[in-house]
């Protein structure tokens, strides 16, 4: 479905409105190309092209939502749409009153398209099998648009679209010993590919070694973009909603209320005009470009999704209450030096299976599992067995921090329950003083 066609569609659907309604019709669809790689041949290859629509139907203070799939024909997905409809105005007036109901009154409009210079699917998974070569290698590749609308009877018109890729893969030397990597972008380099595929051989020639035990304690540590990503994907699990703060149950509660403080280079902000989701929300909102969530170590602001602005007097800024396109500031460390700065400690590559031990203290513990080596002045020497840590992240992005590095990572969300995901961080490493491993 195309952006006229979808307007047309809501238009049609509007004049069927009776009375006082209004209606909220949101699109959500992508034209998606998938391929599995395993043993670095490919095993499953296909694509996706989907519509779905969703209809708020509000009268009042009441409201009902429902949602059913298009089929690409304007006169059959209409007659779908006004059968919902019909069904949700059947359902209205059996629904109590809704004391957090919000919307926006402004019609607003906007139409934003991001990415767009994609290879074909063959020929980027050529390139990766090609690259890859002797390597065990098994992995997803995900393509193609991703597309949000919005029109209500309001008078909202909004349409986005973006086109990007996710290529996620491991590569196996043996059991449990592998070195996981990630290249995802709205646009396709193959250099970066090589690199990549180069740092990936590099640490499978390091994890042929004779894998090192270390003694639960505190390490001198660098921690990647994708390990960082790990920590800042369990902070906005209730770390920056306003629901979540006004109650008491934000793991940020302390540096919040200004009893700790995150070290004066940490900036997390949510950059709505950067990422992937749209720069609207199901509600008609429309987004500020930026959030600043944590400002120079001390808490800034909040998301406010509809709900929750209405029931706590807030602003909309979100359409949910956890960041969709987070993004920590870089700092000065160039990549180029991270194991020279290092010294002698962990290099942590990911990390896994994260969880709160201690909320109260925005404690985390989860496990190191691949990609973690050992350095000795400034050089890799050997594979670390898999380790549980459990730090602060007031230690981590505080008192222990040492640098961030000055490039940064983009990561594109690889989840596809439901459709691909539009979530993405942008993130440099981290260099800190000290991991506490618990064993």
């Amino acid at each position: 479905m195309r952006q006229d066609a979808f307007f047309t569609l809501t238009d049609r659907l509007g004049d069927g409105l009776h009375g006082d309604e209004i209606l909220f019709c949101g699109l959500d669809g992508e034209d998606s190309d998938f391929v599995r790689v395993n043993r670095n041949r490919v095993r499953q290859a296909g694509s996706l092209h989907r519509r779905s629509l969703a209809l708020r139907l509000i009268a009042g203070d009441r409201q009902v939502a429902g949602r059913c799939d298009l089929a690409g024909s304007l006169e059959s997905d209409l007659a779908l749409a006004r059968d919902l409809l019909d069904r949700l105005r059947d359902r209205l007036s059996h629904v109590p009153e809704d004391p957090f109901l919000n919307y926006s009154y402004t019609p607003t409009a906007g139409d934003k398209t991001l990415g767009g210079d994609l290879p074909d699917p063959q020929q980027a998974v050529s390139e990766l099998i090609a690259g890859a070569g002797e390597m065990d290698l098994v992995g997803i590749w995900a393509s193609g648009a991703i597309l949000s609308g919005l029109a209500s009877s309001v008078g909202h018109r909004h349409w986005h679209r973006s086109t990007s890729f996710n290529l996620d893969w491991s590569c196996y030397l043996e059991t449990d010993k592998a070195v996981k990597s990630g290249y995802s972008d709205f646009s396709w380099d193959a250099a970066r590919l090589a690199e990549k595929l180069d740092a990936v051989r590099r640490g499978l020639d390091l994890m042929a070694r004779p894998a090192r035990t270390i003694q639960p304690g505190r390490y001198r540590a660098y921690l990647a973009p994708e390990a960082v990503q790990e920590l800042t994907d369990l902070l906005a699990w209730g770390g920056f909603g306003l629901k979540s703060h006004r109650t008491a149950q934000t793991p940020l509660l302390r540096l919040a209320e200004g009893e700790r403080a995150l070290d004066s280079r940490v900036c997390i902000r949510e950059e709505h005009g950067r990422g992937l989701a749209p720069g609207f929300t199901a509600e008609g909102f429309d987004k500020p470009q930026q959030v600043d969530l944590i400002l120079n170590g001390q808490y800034r602001d909040c998301l406010a999704n509809a709900r929750n602005g209405k029931e706590y007097g807030a602003a909309v800024n979100s359409g949910f209450d956890h960041p969709e396109s987070i993004a920590l500031d870089a700092g000065e460390i160039p990549q180029s030096e991270v194991l020279y700065r290092l010294g002698t400690g962990l290099y942590i590559g990911n990390l896994w299976y994260l969880n709160y031990s201690d909320r109260n203290d925005c404690r985390i513990t989860g496990m190191t599992r691949f990609g973690t080596f050992w350095v000795e002045n400034g050089e890799p020497v050997a594979p670390v067995q898999v380790m549980r840590f459990d730090d602060s992240i007031y230690h981590l992005l505080g008192d222990r921090l040492e640098g961030l590095t000055r490039e940064r990572e983009l990561l594109l969300s690889s989840e596809t329950y439901g459709g691909r995901s539009t979530a993405s961080s942008l993130l440099p490493g981290i260099l800190v003083s000290g991991i506490d491993l618990a064993l």
